[in-house]
C-alpha cells in the first residue's frame, strides 16, 4: 500500500478559518470584521474548516475533532480562541493553549493536548484588556487571567492510531488537574465541509446518520462509519450558516451549524435533528471527574463495518495504538543523534513533530474569488493571480497567527521537514513552481493577502539543501530528476527579479519589505516620503545568493549533462560576480551599500535626482550579504574541465568587479574556490560587530538589529517628520505589517540558520587558519568552525533546560517553568527575546523556528576534521 494512502488522513485542518481573505466577502476588505470569531460556531465557511486538534482528509471534505464545555462557557469550546489584528495590542494574537506532541511522518500516530479551564473562559477580559494597552506594553495573556490558579483547568489529550489507511482509532484522555471534582462535557464532532451551497446548481448532498454509530456517505469520498464506545447519544444539525441569528433572515434549513452548541449550552432540544441525520454530528459524553483522575473516550473512523459496537473496540484496539507508539519511538530514536541528551531530544522531536502537526489543507480559487467579488462589487484584492488555484495541503507558518503560506517561510520549512519526510519537503517545493502557483511572468505568490508582495528568495537555497540532504540519505546520484524540474522554474523567477526589482539595470535590488517587516527606517513595501527608490543591501544579497545557488544546481546536473549546464553554470557565475560587485563598487563612493568607516553594508536611500545617501541602521540586513557565500569542490571543477577554463576566463574579464569580492579564484582548503561577497578583510570587520555582545551577539543568538541602537537610535528627518529606528528585543511599537512582528531586535531562527551556514561553509575554504575574537573584545581567538558551534549552542538553548531547570524559552512566566503539567510541553515561537531569549510573536510557529532541530543535528554529528575533509557534503549526513 503507497505511503501518499497513509497520508489521505491527517491534522489537515486549520486552527483558525474565520478572519481570513479566502473567507472575505467583505465590501471593505476587511476580512477580520467580515467574519469574526464571534461568527464561526454560527456561519458555515467555504473553503476550509477549523477545530480542536482536527483530522480531515487531504480534500478536507470529511472533518473531526474535539469539542468541550466547562458548564459555565457562553459556548461550546470548538476552536482556539484569539485576537483580531485591530484588538490586539500587538497584532492577531491567538490565547488558547495547546501542544503538538507527537507524529509520525504519515500521520499513522499523532499526539494533541488542549489546556481547557474549569472556569468561564475569560473572552470579554482578554478583549477589553488587550485593546486598552499600548504597543509598548505586554500582550495580556490567558494565565495573567488567573484562570488557571489552582490548577483548575483539564488537560484533554487526543491520539490517532491508524489500523490501515482508512482506519483510524481515537483515544480522547481528561484529566482533572484541579483539586474537586468537576463535570465536562466532551463532543468529539464529525462534520462534512459545507462544498454545495456555493454551486451554481443543484449539487450532491453528503449524509451523516445513524443512532448507535454514523454512517458517512459522501458522493466522492464513499462511505465511512464513525464508532463511539460506551453509546453516547448523538446530536446531529446541519453545516449551515444560521442566518436568523447573524443576520435576522430566514434560514433555509431548520438545523444549522451551531446547533449542537445551542442544544448543549442553551438546553435547547429543537435544535439538533431528532431524526438522527445531518452533515454535522457529535457525540454527548457528560463525564464527573475526580481530582487528579483520567477518564478516556475511545472511537473509530474507518471504512470497516462492525455488526457490534464492542467489535470496533476489541483488544486489537490498544494493539494498535501501542504498535503505532512504538513505530513513533523508533521513528525517532533512529532518527535523532544518540548523542544528544533526553531534553535535547525531547526538544527536537516536539519541533519535528509541530512541524508535521502544521500541514493544513488550503484552499483558494482566486480566479472564482475574484468573479464574485467583481459580479457583487466587493472589494478586490489579488487582481493579477486569477492563474492561482490551490487546493493543496500546504506548510503552514502558524495555523492560528498565519494559517495561510507564506513562501519564504515554506522554504526554510522543507529543509527541517526533510528529516522527516523527503518526499512531503521536496512535493512542497515543486508546488510552488507549478504553473498553477508561480505567475507566469515568474513571480512566486507571497500570501493571501497580498500575493504580489515580494518575499526573499529562498526557494534556491531550499531546493538545495533537501537536494543535498536527500542525496546523501539516498546513497545514489540523488534525484536529479527533482532539481531539474526546479531549476529550469527557479530560472524563471531569476528573471522576474532581474526584470521587476532592478528598475535601473545596474545589479542593485529593491524588493520591498522582503519578509523583515519593520526593520527599516520607512515602509520598505510603500512609496518613499523621499520620492525615489531604496536599494536594498538584503535585496541586492539575496540575489547574489540566488544566484550561486542556480551554479550550485548547475554544477550538480552538469555531473551527467555537461553540454546543458555548463552554460547555465557560466550564465549564473556572470550574474553573481556582476551583482555582488555592485555592493562595493571600483573606487570609493558615498553612494554605495559597503561604508568603509563603518565596515558595514547599509541600504542606500536613492534621491529622484540621482544622488544617494546611506541609511545607517546596523540590522540583518547588512549581516545578510555574509551569508552570500558558496564554496566549490576542487573535484567537481576538475572534473568539468571545458567549464573550469570558461571560468578563469570570465573572472579575468571581470577583473574590475572580482577586486572587492571575495577572490573567486584563490584557492583554499583542499584546492577549494569561495563564491562570496566579502573578502577577508571586509569579512573580518563584520564578524567583528556581528560578535559583539554589545551589538548582535545576543546570549542566544543574533540579534536582527545592533544592540547600539538602544542608546544610540537611528533617526531620519524628512520634510519635518523624524523617522526613528531603536532597538527593541521584544514585541514592536510599530504597526507596520500588522505590528505582530518586530526585527527590530529580537533573535529570528531562520536567518540565525543562514549564518550557521555562511559561518561552515566558510570553514571548509579557510580552515584553521581563520580565526578571530569572539566575542568581539574577549582576546579568545575562535575559528569560524568554533563561532559556528558557539552560536549553534545559544540557539539551542533557548529551549533546553538551564543549571535552574527553566527554560529561556518561558522567560518568567512561573506556570511554564515549575508546573511538572507544564514545563515540558514545548511552544516554538515566531521569534525570541533579544537579550534573554523568550519566546514572541506566534507561539505555534514550528515552521521555521522547527529548525532549531536541525541546527542539533548538525552540532551533533558534524566535526571539523570531516568539515575540511568532505566540505559542505558533510552539512548533508544528518
Amino acid at each position: 500500500m503507497s505511503e501518499a494512502s497513509w497520508k489521505k488522513w491527517g491534522p489537515y485542518l486549520s486552527e483558525r478559518q474565520w478572519g481570513t481573505v479566502r473567507e472575505d466577502y467583505s465590501v471593505d476588505g476587511n476580512a477580520w470584521d467580515y467574519l469574526p470569531f464571534e461568527h464561526a460556531r454560527s456561519r458555515a465557511y467555504r473553503r476550509g474548516e477549523d477545530g480542536l486538534a482536527g483530522l480531515s482528509d487531504d480534500r478536507q471534505l470529511l472533518c473531526f475533532s474535539v469539542a468541550l464545555w466547562n458548564g459555565k462557557d457562553p459556548c461550546l469550546k470548538e476552536r482556539a480562541f484569539g485576537l483580531s489584528n485591530e484588538q490586539g495590542n500587538h497584532g492577531e494574537d491567538g490565547k488558547d493553549y495547546y501542544f503538538y506532541l507527537d507524529s509520525t511522518p504519515t500521520h499513522s500516530y499523532l499526539k494533541y493536548l488542549y489546556k481547557y479551564p474549569q472556569r468561564e473562559f475569560p473572552y470579554a477580559d482578554l478583549k477589553a484588556t488587550n485593546l486598552a494597552r499600548s504597543k509598548k506594553e505586554m500582550e495580556y495573556e490567558l494565565l495573567d487571567t488567573g484562570i488557571f490558579d489552582e490548577d483548575r483547568y483539564f488537560d484533554v489529550f487526543v491520539e490517532y492510531a491508524k489500523a490501515g489507511p482508512e482506519d483510524i482509532l481515537v483515544k480522547i484522555g481528561v484529566c482533572n488537574r484541579g483539586p474537586e471534582a468537576a463535570a465536562l462535557r466532551v463532543l468529539p464532532t464529525l462534520w462534512f465541509r459545507n462544498v454545495w451551497v456555493w454551486e451554481p446548481g443543484p449539487a450532491p448532498r453528503p449524509m451523516l446518520a445513524g443512532t448507535d454509530h454514523v454512517r458517512a456517505s459522501h458522493p466522492e469520498l464513499g462511505e465511512y462509519r464513525l464508532y463511539f464506545e460506551g453509546s453516547p447519544p448523538l446530536r446531529y444539525t446541519e453545516n449551515e450558516t444560521n442566518q436568523k441569528r447573524l443576520f435576522d433572515s430566514p434560514n433555509a434549513y431548520p438545523y444549522t451549524k451551531d446547533g449542537i452548541d445551542d442544544f448543549v449550552v442553551s438546553g435547547n432540544p429543537g435544535a439538533v435533528n431528532a431524526e438522527n441525520v445531518g452533515t454535522k454530528v457529535a457525540a454527548d459524553y457528560a463525564l464527573e471527574i475526580p481530582p487528579g483522575e483520567t477518564r478516556t473516550l475511545r472511537m473509530r473512523l474507518t471504512q470497516a463495518v462492525y455488526a457490534a459496537e464492542s467489535d470496533a473496540f476489541g483488544p486489537e484496539f490498544e494493539t494498535v495504538f501501542g504498535d503505532r507508539r512504538a513505530e513513533c519511538d523508533a521513528f525517532y530514536r533512529d532518527l535523532l543523534p544518540a548523542s544528544l541528551s533526553a531534553d535535547e531530544r525531547a526538544v527536537a522531536r516536539q519541533a519535528l513533530a509541530g512541524m508535521l502537526w502544521s500541514k493544513q489543507y488550503y484552499e483558494y480559487d482566486v480566479k472564482s474569488w475574484l468573479q464574485e467579488h467583481a459580479r457583487e462589487g466587493l472589494a478586490i484584492r489579488n487582481s493579477e493571480w486569477g492563474h492561482l488555484r490551490n487546493h493543496d495541503v500546504v506548510s503552514m507558518p502558524d495555523k492560528w497567527e498565519y494559517p495561510w503560506y507564506a513562501t519564504w517561510d515554506l522554504a526554510f520549512h522543507t529543509i527541517a521537514l526533510v528529516l522527516v519526510d523527503e518526499a512531503f519537503a521536496k512535493q512542497q517545493l515543486l508546488l510552488f513552481l507549478d504553473e498553477r502557483y508561480q505567475h507566469p511572468d515568474g513571480q512566486l505568490p507571497a500570501y493571501e493577502w497580498n500575493f504580489s508582495d515580494v518575499n526573499p528568495p529562498v526557494h534556491p537555497f531550499a531546493v538545495f539543501a533537501v537536494y543535498s540532504i536527500d542525496k546523501t540519505r539516498r546513497g545514489d546520484g540523488g534525484d536529479t530528476a527533482f532539481l531539474r524540474q526546479a531549476f529550469d522554474r527557479l530560472a524563471l523567477n531569476f528573471n522576474w527579479w532581474l526584470a521587476k526589482k532592478d528598475p535601473t539595470g545596474k545589479n542593485v535590488f529593491e524588493g520591498g519589505f522582503l519578509g523583515l517587516d519593520n526593520i527599516g527606517v520607512f515602509d520598505r513595501s510603500k512609496e518613499l516620503p523621499t520620492g525615489g527608490a531604496l536599494e536594498q543591501s538584503d535585496g541586492t544579497a539575496w540575489m547574489v545568493l540566488f544566484a550561486q545557488f542556480m551554479v550550485q544546481i548547475a554544477l550538480e546536473l552538469a555531473r551527467t549533462d555537461p553540454e546543458r549546464y555548463d552554460d547555465e553554470a557560466l550564465r549564473y557565475l556572470d550574474h553573481f560576480i556582476s551583482i555582488a560587485g555592485m555592493m562595493d563598487r571600483p573606487g570609493i563612493n558615498a553612494d554605495e551599500m559597503w561604508d568603509e568607516d563603518d565596515g558595514f553594508f547599509y541600504d542606500v536611500l536613492r534621491f529622484p535626482d540621482g544622488s544617494g545617501t546611506r541609511l545607517k541602521v546596523r540590522s540583518l540586513v547588512g549581516l545578510l550579504p555574509l551569508c552570500a557565500s558558496t564554496v566549490i569542490d576542487a573535484d567537481l571543477l576538475d572534473s568539468l574541465p571545458h567549464f573550469k577554463e570558461r571560468y578563469i576566463s570570465l573572472i579575468d574579464r571581470k577583473g574590475a568587479l572580482v577586486r572587492h569580492i571575495a577572490c573567486p579564484d584563490c584557492l583554499g582548503v583542499q584546492g577549494r574556490r569561495l563564491l562570496g561577497v566579502l573578502d577577508d578583510e571586509k569579512l573580518r570587520r563584520v564578524l567583528s560587530r556581528m560578535l559583539d555582545e554589545n551589538e548582535f551577539l545576543g546570549p542566544h543568538g543574533i540579534r536582527s538589529l545592533s544592540r547600539f541602537h538602544a542608546e544610540h537610535p537611528y533617526t531620519f528627518h524628512w520634510n519635518g517628520v523624524a523617522h526613528t529606528v531603536e532597538y527593541m528585543p521584544a514585541e514592536s511599537d510599530s504597526g507596520l505589517f500588522g505590528g505582530n512582528s518586530n526585527w527590530r531586535g529580537p533573535v529570528w531562527m531562520p536567518i540565525n540558520f543562514l549564518i550557521l551556514r555562511a559561518l561552515r561553509n566558510l570553514y571548509t575554504y579557510y580552515g584553521d587558519a581563520f580565526t578571530i575574537e569572539c566575542p568581539t573584545g574577549s582576546g579568545q581567538l575562535k575559528t569560524l568552525h568554533e563561532i559556528e558551534r558557539e552560536l549553534g549552542r545559544r540557539l539551542i538553548a533557548i529551549f533546553l533546560k538551564n543549571d535552574a531547570g527553566t527554560r529561556p524559552l518561558y522567560g518568567g512566566n512561573e506556570t511554564f517553568q515549575r508546573n511538572p503539567h507544564w514545563r515540558d510541553h514545548l511552544l516554538f515561537y515566531e521569534y525570541f527575546h533579544g537579550d534573554n531569549g523568550a519566546g514572541i510573536g506566534a507561539a505555534h510557529q514550528t515552521g521555521w523556528t522547527g529548525l532549531v532541530a536541525v541546527v542539533m543535528a548538525m552540532q551533533a554529528t558534524i566535526s571539523p576534521e570531516v568539515l575540511l575533509d568532505e566540505g559542505m557534503k558533510a552539512s548533508a549526513d544528518l
